[in-house]
């Protein structure tokens, strides 16, 4: 699955360490679920992300 997980990111300003911080994640998990790489996310991260974004999941994925 894709997510718009970066684009928000950069638009707030945060590093991908800063989001990793907030989500109580690694910045390596962070960054493998940026470029897609990781294929089952728990909700609990995925609403992690979502909120320290300030986003809804919807708002973070990408549907194809």
């Amino acid at each position: 699955m894709e997510y718009k997980i970066k684009e928000y990111r950069l638009e707030k300003g945060l590093s991908i360490e800063e989001l990793a911080e907030k989500c109580g994640i690694s910045r390596t998990y962070m960054n493998l679920i940026e470029i897609g790489k990781v294929e089952n996310i728990s909700t609990k991260v995925l609403v992690k992300i979502a909120k320290s974004l300030d986003k809804k999941i919807d708002d973070i994925l990408i549907l194809r």
